[in-house]
């Protein structure tokens, strides 16, 4: 069974879409949607943010995570660019969604499921200087290095 947290939710004026929405009852994030009053054409490689009517009060050890929809990445060629995007406990702003198109020219439409949001524990780290790490079999190994 999942596990619910409450967040504090503002619809603001231009939001004719209410509160987001899980799709299934298994779904982990929920649908954003563009709240805006008419089409926004985004050409191939251009970035466009668009809103979503609203603003939340996240309770604080957690962020809402923006990412990109499925169905609009695969059918349209659209994503999140800054994938996945964070919004902190503090912010207090309208959640805008900055969406880039890979593919050609491609039309938003107003209520049109833009990205999802999953609300997502955070853990803070407590950096500690040291003078060496301790060693593994991969070291400093990066960038497809595991892959040999």
């Amino acid at each position: 069974m999942s596990r619910t947290e409450e967040v504090k939710i503002i619809i603001l004026p231009h939001n004719k879409y209410g509160i987001p929405q899980y799709a299934t009852p298994g779904s982990s994030g929920f649908d954003l949607y563009a709240c805006i009053s008419e089409p926004i054409a985004i050409p191939k490689g251009y970035v466009h943010i668009i809103p979503t009517g609203i603003m939340v009060e996240i309770p604080e050890g957690f962020e809402i995570q923006i990412r990109p929809r499925s169905g609009l990445a695969a059918s349209k060629g659209v994503t999140v660019l800054n994938t996945p995007a964070t919004i902190d406990s503090d912010f207090r702003g309208e959640i805008k969604i900055i969406l880039i198109s890979h593919s050609g020219e491609v039309t938003i439409e107003p209520g049109m499921r833009i990205a999802q949001g999953v609300l997502c524990p955070v853990i803070r780290a407590d950096f500690v200087q040291v003078e060496k790490l301790s060693d593994t079999k991969r070291g400093e190994g990066g960038f497809g290095s595991t892959g040999k």
